[in-house]
């Protein structure tokens, strides 16, 4: 897949039966076809979820792109 989408050889993740989804509790903010939205998860090495964000949600304002710096800032804050 990661040559499909020109990532080179990045690791990808197809969930197609939404188990990951459902795991990491990212179908709260699911669009209307019931997948996922705009959703980032950042899980730790044991497994836990230490930050998610829906930017798209109405609850995290309802955009659509968040810039990069901003996403990297919010995502390093978490990382301990």
């Amino acid at each position: 897949m990661a040559v499909e989408y020109d990532v080179g050889d990045i690791p990808l993740l197809t969930d197609n039966n939404k188990d990951v989804s459902e795991t990491y509790n990212v179908l709260q903010w699911a669009v209307a076809s019931g997948e996922p939205g705009h959703t980032f998860v950042l899980v730790n090495e044991e497994g836990k979820v230490v930050w998610i964000r829906d930017y798209g949600a109405p609850e995290n304002g309802g955009v659509m792109y968040v810039e990069i710096p901003e996403l990297i800032r919010q995502i390093s804050e978490n990382l301990n």
